[in-house]
């Protein structure tokens, strides 16, 4: 499976300490064995899922899309 990153999600994963992008990539890992683990999201949005998780007691989105073979990783928030 192809993995690709929007400039606006490697801007934020630039900024993460090295511990945090541990956590992440392994979320990554996990929507990669399930890609469809995510909440679609309706409307403008069409085509997006969110994958919700915690970072060192914080919750995080990971906004991403999935084509067939190819894996897009759209944004990252910090609720």
């Amino acid at each position: 499976m192809e993995i690709l990153q929007t400039p606006s999600f490697k801007r934020k994963v630039n900024k993460l300490h090295r511990e945090q992008r541990k956590v992440l990539e392994e979320a990554i890992r996990r929507i990669v064995n399930q890609p469809s683990m995510g909440q679609a999201k309706k409307g403008d949005l069409a085509g997006i899922r969110v994958h919700k998780f915690r970072m060192y007691n914080q919750l995080i989105l990971l906004a991403y899309q999935y084509n067939g073979s190819q894996l897009t990783l759209v944004a990252l928030g910090m609720l």
